[in-house]
């Protein structure tokens, strides 16, 4: 059975929904998902005056209705199960999840998936800043699990990035990929200046028609068509991420580096590639 979350009128200030998780609510009572604390402002109210409740979480399935652009971290640090939410999201949206899917049928604010640890996070509009990065002051981004923006992202997604794999339908800001320790992150649309600048490993593949001069500081090291990009466009076909059939069997020209980070990062991008 599924527990239905409908939000009963949008506020004009910030609500947070940390801690409202599949994992969480399945072992409860009806009566205590209702008093469940929700923090609107500076007030703690409980669930049920924020949201008309029905069903149950029982099965680790739950879905959030209405006009959630102001309600913020949605699916933060889950475990397991599943939401869908119908509409668009504020920020931190699946940050720090571990595990379970969260599917947005709409566009994401700052920060969603940053610092996820695993699961899969589907975002089929557009996410906003420092998607699957790190928060400020951190040492590492997102270090596992999935994260799938069909639409375009923010500027530095992926800031130090340490695992998992992250695509991206359409373009994308400043600094994609910047400080990259370790992962895959996949472009399909433009990128903005200064893509994978400081990056110690990883992969940063850009797969538009159009992308930005490369940093000095990274060099040419083959043209081939890794086996390895074949298996990951597999995997996100699988997964319901459209990939165009002729990048299957496109060579891409290879860049390593970052240089001045140890130069063992790579960087994919196709030959012949329009500079702006």
């Amino acid at each position: 059975m599924t527990l239905v979350l409908s939000l009963i009128r949008p506020s004009p200030v910030p609500t947070e929904l940390q801690g409202i998780t599949p994992d969480r609510l399945a072992p409860l009572a009806a009566a205590e998902i209702e008093h469940l604390p929700v923090l609107q402002g500076n007030r703690r109210l409980p669930l049920a005056e924020v949201f008309h409740i029905s069903g149950s979480a029982e099965d680790l399935d739950v879905v959030l209705q209405g006009d959630l652009s102001g309600v913020h971290w949605i699916g933060a640090g889950m475990g397991q199960g599943r939401i869908t939410v119908e509409g668009s999201v504020g920020r931190h949206a699946g940050s720090g999840m571990g595990g379970g899917e969260l599917v947005i049928r709409g566009s994401a604010d700052g920060w969603a998936g940053a610092e996820m640890r695993g699961g899969l996070l589907r975002i089929e509009g557009s996410a906003g800043a420092l998607a699957g990065g790190a928060y400020r002051g951190a040492t590492k981004g997102m270090s596992g699990g999935t994260l799938l923006i069909h639409g375009d992202a923010g500027s530095e997604a992926g800031l130090m990035m340490r695992r998992g794999l992250m695509a991206i339908g359409g373009s994308c800001g400043d600094y994609p990929a910047f400080n990259m320790l370790a992962g895959a992150m996949f472009v399909f649309g433009r990128a903005g200046l200064r893509p994978a600048a400081g990056m110690r490993r990883g992969t940063l593949a850009l797969l538009g028609p159009s992308q930005p001069p490369l940093l000095p500081t990274f060099r040419c090291s083959a043209v081939l068509q890794p086996t390895a990009v074949r298996l990951v466009l597999q995997r996100l076909e699988q997964l319901r991420f459209p990939i165009a059939a002729e990048l299957y069997s496109t060579c891409l020209e290879i860049f390593r580096g970052d240089l001045v980070a140890g130069g063992k990062g790579e960087l994919l991008r196709l030959p012949g590639i329009r500079q702006h």
